[in-house]
């Protein structure tokens, strides 16, 4: 069999970092895991090729005319490429495969595809393979069974160019064991957290490392402190041993829940083995809001001490936050910039509230009749699925107050000086490497921030006082002004000729 793996394009959201790969020279943010851990699940004799078109921006005829199957795999976010990719498969009479996030929540919203191999690849994709093998594969696999992942294979990292992307990304856990509304995590992997074993996280590891990457690795779990007692006695202890005798040679980063800043021992312990970032989703600072939405490991406490405690340690916070809460009040969106900027995070990212199918938030808002239309998956996207109980021109205009205000340069460089403040800048056991790409950022940043950007006067200002009061963290500005530049541009093209209301 010859088989040529497809993975769809981003559009542009915060999430695609599309204008600061610009700038470092990079494509595309991080590979498609998901394709490349099924491709080691396929037999070893079937040539395999991989065409990310967030790297190569086209699929040719010929790639597909040489394959036997074409597998696709997505992320909601990804539907129209998907689209696309299909159409173009379904011209050529190319026989299509389709799996991952996006087709098992909905496949039945896609037509032109030959088999779907839905749930979780451990168990849907032998079953395909047998049947394959038999000559009389079905249309649609689909399992509700959570496989145990320390049978999960290595992902087979030679289908792509690792200098094509900014970082790489593996995978530890799956599962979550809070119960959000809002949130399609639990639909896809469950609540109890299952992970891989340490010799295979650290196999994993050497995987990349003999490959030649020295640089920043994405935990991709959908809570990697989901099970903090494995992680404290078990992993992290033997991760650092591996850092050690490896020269830490990589820096990670990582989701977690609020719940983090309850543990200082495990903080300081992911600081040492190179843990720098933590995504951890906030969603809002209004605790009615947080009540509804089921998001009780956010409530009752302060959330803005917890984000200090976590800066204190040496973890940045990358903060996901959401309005259109039916117990959203009028003033959230001032309340949510009085959040954003008290606490110095600077990478917030603030959507509209959107219903996945599938989640307890969808079931409900099905019930009371409210649901509209389809979830885009685009956290730029100034639309709802959904009848929200605030009047909707205020919704809109209150979000679109938001991202004008939180990314605007005064603010974004006010808000790096303060985080610049609480954030603990952790001892470095090995400096990394300086590659062209960081020359690239520095130089990019000067030109494109302090010379022909508007912002230019603030930037200066961010960039003087850090020289100035914190010179050991003089780096971290470049990096959250080059973010902060795609954040921006994102935005602005997103309400570009936008009408007043939008709703899907």
């Amino acid at each position: 069999m010859k088989i040529l793996f497809v993975y769809p394009a981003y559009p542009d959201t915060f999430w695609s970092f599309k204008y600061a790969l610009k700038i470092i020279h990079k494509k595309a943010a991080y590979p498609p895991l998901g394709a490349l851990t099924v491709a080691a699940m396929l037999p070893p004799e079937w040539e395999k090729k991989l065409v990310d078109l967030n790297v190569t921006k086209k699929l040719t005829d010929a790639q597909i005319k040489w394959a036997d199957y074409v597998f696709i795999s997505a992320m909601t976010v990804q539907r129209d490429s998907v689209r696309d990719v299909v159409a173009q498969c379904n011209r050529l009479k190319a026989k299509v495969v389709a799996g991952g996030p996006l087709f098992t929540a909905e496949y039945d919203e896609f037509t032109g595809i030959d088999h779907f191999v839905l749930g979780e690849g451990e168990v849907t994709v032998p079953l395909f393979l047998a049947d394959l093998a038999k000559g009389c594969p079905q249309h649609i696999y689909t399992t509700s069974e959570r496989p145990d992942i320390t049978m999960t294979p290595a992902p087979m990292w030679s289908l792509i160019n690792l200098k094509n992307y900014s970082a790489m990304s593996l995978q530890y856990s799956r599962g979550c064991p809070f119960n959000c509304e809002f949130c399609d995590i639990i639909m896809l992997n469950g609540h109890t957290p299952r992970t891989k074993s340490k010799e295979q996280f650290l196999g994993e590891l050497d995987g990349l490392y003999k490959n030649g990457w020295r640089a920043s690795i994405l935990i991709v779990d959908d809570n990697f402190i989901g099970n903090k007692r494995k992680l404290k006695q078990e992993i992290l202890p033997a991760l650092l041993n591996w850092m050690d005798k490896k020269r830490h040679p990589f820096t990670y980063q990582t989701e977690a829940s609020i719940n983090i800043a309850d543990d200082d021992e495990l903080m300081d312990m992911m600081v040492a083995t190179g843990f720098n970032k933590v995504f951890v989703g906030i969603e809002t600072p209004n605790e009615n809001s947080l009540v509804e939405c089921n998001k009780s490991q956010n409530t009752k406490r302060d959330l803005a001490d917890c984000v200090k405690n976590i800066l204190n340690h040496g973890l940045e916070v990358m903060g996901g936050f959401i309005v259109g809460f039916d117990n959203d009040p009028q003033s959230i969106f001032k309340n949510q910039i009085n959040f954003i900027q008290k606490t110095g995070i600077v990478t917030a990212m603030v959507g509209l509230l959107n219903a996945p199918r599938g989640t307890q938030l969808y079931q409900r808002l099905l019930k009371e009749k409210r649901l509209v239309k389809g979830f885009s998956g685009d956290n730029t996207d100034f639309s709802l699925n959904f009848k929200p109980k605030m009047d909707l021109p205020s919704l809109v205009t209150g979000y679109k107050h938001i991202l004008n205000t939180i990314y605007a340069p005064k603010e974004y460089y006010a808000r790096v000086t303060t985080f610049l403040k609480e954030y603990k800048h952790p001892k470095m056991k090995r400096r990394p490497k300086v590659q062209m790409y960081h020359v690239h950022a520095v130089f990019g940043a000067f030109w494109l921030l302090g010379v022909v950007d508007k912002g230019r006067w603030h930037f200066w200002k961010m960039m003087l006082t850090t020289l100035f009061r914190r010179p050991k963290s003089i780096a971290m500005p470049f990096g959250f002004a080059i973010f902060g530049l795609h954040f921006r541009k994102v935005f602005e093209k997103s309400i570009k000729g936008l009408p007043d209301v939008a709703v899907k």
